[in-house]
């Protein structure tokens, strides 16, 4: 099966020959190779360790794995989903590594990580970390090797607090939190020693030369498919929104250095091309790029984008992607409420949205789907109203086109204006109610799972006291009901699970994320907030 995993791939790079004293490294990713070979951020990361001669890196996944050297110094992971943390746990235990930092010694190799998750807020996994990178990859590997072979023969506490003067590297041993209480709010968080850096800057890569795919394989979950990064962050800054706040500024690939060279890089071995990024075509010459994928040369090439401002949905664009094999384009909305528009800062309007979906059926496509959400702050059950009424406008107007809402539940995310706000207690019920009025208009509703939302929810706000929780819900499964067992096994010991999900948080409150500075101040986002408040 391994053999014929990896046999399937085709390089996009040239791997280095690793020196005799290469830094034999292990890169995972907590999911199945299908999965993990799908992500573009894991395939970079990769790529750039292997074509490094003074390092030696084997790959390993849930279910298969390339040949592990013996005696690993670096286990890195590459964490883009909350839940993937138990393959975390249990691939530690497989390489017989001790799952906590604090036990690991001089023999144990450094355990690395990084990707949005731990980039948004490590703490709840922090105790399974020695190291955690914080922002781009492309500025942080090269540094974070360069000064681990300084300290390569040292010992484990030398190597952490050299690694920890690097900018972005977060070392959660070297920073001690304190708590009002047991089951209290956090009182503080501050280094152990004045050497240890008070605060951790997030890294931003501002190249305009962006990503693309290092490999292309049939065994990927999206098969053979080659992806190119037209944009980094978003524009649009939607308050509740992680992609864009934890990422800015909005940067933008070139068309001719980077675009271009890298799609005629991919095509030359696969016909199947995504377009990927936050806001895709905003990109400032995305006319001159489907210009470009138009030509007959591309015919054969099946063409998917991965996320479409709804005021650029041009007849023009739908034309493109209909020719290229794509037979539905997704929109993001929120709301068909213009006043709960205004409050999240969707800079949208009903009849932009009604025009994007006439354009999507005159061009050609056969079916839009809209991403909504319940239990915005601020929401009111008139906004809902409005969400129907507008489905039923995109309906009317645009008859024989496949309409569909995903809807999702508010969940706060750290960084961005409403980190502050806890889950809607009345979130799963508004779904029902969508569900409730849009099927009987033949509109295809697909709720994302209320419960798997306030486990996100909890891992999004939590803090180091859920360790112990996450240690044991992976032996009970990963309902929210295995939650709530565990919440109960640890009463007494550590907050609830409302303190996390449900609450409303001061703006004086001490967050678990205080000690990492994300792309804005913690002041920037309180002037967003009370933005949005005041249209309450």
């Amino acid at each position: 099966m391994t053999i014929n995993l990896f046999a399937a791939e085709r390089l996009l790079f040239t791997p280095a020959t690793p020196n005799s004293d290469a830094i034999p490294t292990i890169f995972a990713f907590p999911n199945e190779y299908s999965v993990g070979i799908a992500s573009l951020g894991y395939q970079i990361i990769w790529a750039t360790l292997a074509m490094r001669s003074d390092v030696e890196v084997s790959r390993l996944f849930t279910d298969t794995r390339e040949r592990l050297p013996r005696n690993a110094e670096l286990v890195g992971f590459s964490l883009s989903w909350e839940l993937d943390y138990v393959n975390i746990l249990s691939l530690l235990e497989l390489l017989e590594i001790p799952l906590r930092s604090l036990v690991r010694g001089n023999e144990d190799p450094l355990i690395f990580g990084g990707g949005p998750v731990l980039t948004a807020n490590p703490e709840p996994f922090a105790e399974f970390f020695d190291i955690i990178l914080l922002g781009d990859g492309e500025i942080l590997l090269g540094n974070f090797i360069e000064a681990y072979k300084e300290v390569r023969n040292a010992d484990r506490q030398t190597q952490l607090r050299r690694l920890a003067q690097v900018p972005g590297i977060y070392v959660p041993s070297l920073y001690a939190v304190s708590y009002e209480d047991a089951t209290g709010a956090i009182a503080s968080i501050q280094p152990i020693d004045t050497e240890i850096p008070k605060t951790v800057e997030k890294q931003t890569y501002r190249s305009n030369t962006l990503s693309a795919s290092t490999v292309v394989t049939e065994k990927a979950a999206w098969e053979n498919i080659y992806m190119v990064e037209v944009v980094r962050s978003c524009p649009e800054m939607c308050r509740f929104c992680l992609a864009s706040y934890l990422t800015l500024p909005f940067r933008t690939a070139s068309l001719s250095d980077s675009l271009i060279p890298a799609i005629d890089r991919g095509l030359a071995v696969t016909d199947r091309l995504g377009l990927l990024g936050a806001s895709v075509t905003q990109h400032p010459e995305f006319e001159n790029l489907l210009d470009y994928l138009s030509q007959s040369k591309f015919d054969r090439v099946r063409l998917s984008i991965a996320s479409v401002r709804t005021n650029t949905v041009t007849q023009k664009l739908a034309e493109t992607l209909a020719k290229r094999d794509t037979r539905s384009i997704t929109i993001a909305v929120e709301s068909g409420s213009e006043r709960l528009r205004q409050i999240i800062n969707k800079k949208l309007h009903n009849d932009e949205i009604i025009q994007a979906a006439v354009n999507a059926k005159t061009g050609g496509l056969k079916g839009i789907k809209l991403y909504g959400m319940v239990g915005i702050p601020g929401e009111e059950p008139a906004d809902l109203d409005a969400t129907v009424t507008m489905m039923r406008e995109i309906k009317k107007a645009t008859p024989g086109l496949r309409l569909t809402l995903g809807c999702s539940t508010f969940v706060p995310k750290a960084h961005t204006p409403f980190q502050w706000f806890g889950v809607n207690p009345e979130a799963e019920k508004r779904l029902k109610f969508l569900e409730k009025q849009l099927k009987p208009q033949g509109i295809e509703f697909r709720p994302e799972s209320y419960k798997d939302s306030l486990i996100q929810a909890l891992l999004s706000r939590g803090d180091r006291r859920l360790s112990h929780l996450l240690e044991l819900t992976r032996h009970y499964g990963d309902s929210l009901g295995s939650y709530r067992r565990a919440f109960k096994e640890l009463k007494g010991k550590q907050p609830d699970m409302d303190y996390y999900v449900g609450a409303n948080w001061s703006i004086e409150k001490v967050l678990p994320w205080t000690h990492l500075q994300g792309p804005l101040p913690q002041a920037t986002l309180q002037k967003h907030l009370a933005a949005a408040t005041s249209l309450f």
